[in-house]
């Protein structure tokens, strides 16, 4: 059975080539979220990310829940599962070990939110088909997180929030909620309790995008404008090459 370190080599090849992997000689590979977790940071300590932007979602208020680095920046120039409605926040002081540990209100440890767009893809062959715990070892599956303009923390109505995706070549989106924690700042417990897990402290401005409104929202053949707005969190808009529209990629 291949190796977490060979698995780990593999995937940062990938990213690095933008060739996927079949799933099939990785799957008894990751045993568990602990191996998923291992190989996500020897990946991202190989593309020399820094950390300092996360990925965080839950089932439902009582988990489970799932975190990973992400790397966040330019669109990717690779074909697109599609993309994903989501908040940021971003934490206003250092946080230690003990800090995780005790009852966190958001207006205590978030200085600002944004609207965001994780685009999502997969280095395996199998995209979204391949074992959910390959997908965990593969950022799950993140392929980018692209930023709104940040403005200051204020708790909002988050399960009557409405909000309007604009996506090349089909009808625009409008949701009114659809968080399946009902309130984003929801997963700050479990994802500072992750960061802090081996003793770390998670440092003053980490940001955390805090899981999809609504699902994935899959891309149409069409190059374009993505326009994404949320009501009380402004909006973030970015152009959609011909690549991330391609679909190479399997269908989720």
């Amino acid at each position: 059975m291949p190796s977490l370190s060979a698995l780990a080599q593999a995937l940062t090849e990938a990213h690095r080539t933008g060739q996927a992997l079949d799933a099939r000689p990785w799957a008894e590979t990751v045993r568990g979220e602990a191996d998923a977790y291992a190989v996500q940071e020897a990946v991202a300590a190989a593309l020399g990310w820094t950390g300092t932007h996360w990925k965080s979602g839950g089932a439902g208020p009582q988990g489970p829940f799932s975190h990973s680095p992400v790397n966040p920046g330019n669109l990717p120039d690779t074909p697109l599962l599609g993309v994903e409605v989501e908040v940021a926040l971003r934490l206003t002081h250092d946080l230690t070990p003990a800090d995780a540990q005790r009852p966190l209100a958001a207006a205590d440890v978030v200085d600002a939110m944004c609207v965001a767009v994780e685009c999502v893809t997969s280095r395996w062959q199998q995209g979204m088909d391949a074992p959910a715990l390959l997908r965990m070892a593969d950022f799950q599956s993140n392929a980018g997180l692209l930023l709104g303009r940040w403005q200051p923390w204020h708790a909002l109505d988050w399960a009557r929030l409405d909000w309007r995706l604009t996506l090349p070549g089909q009808a625009d989106i409008t949701r009114r909620g659809g968080h399946a924690l009902a309130d984003p700042a929801g997963v700050l417990p479990a994802w500072l309790q992750h960061l802090t897990r081996k003793g770390q402290t998670v440092r003053a401005g980490t940001v955390v995008t805090t899981g999809a409104w609504a699902g994935l929202h899959a891309l149409a053949p069409v190059p374009g404008t993505l326009r994404l707005a949320m009501a009380g969190l402004g909006e973030l808009v970015f152009s959609l090459p011909a690549s991330a529209c391609s679909g190479a990629c399997p269908a989720a």
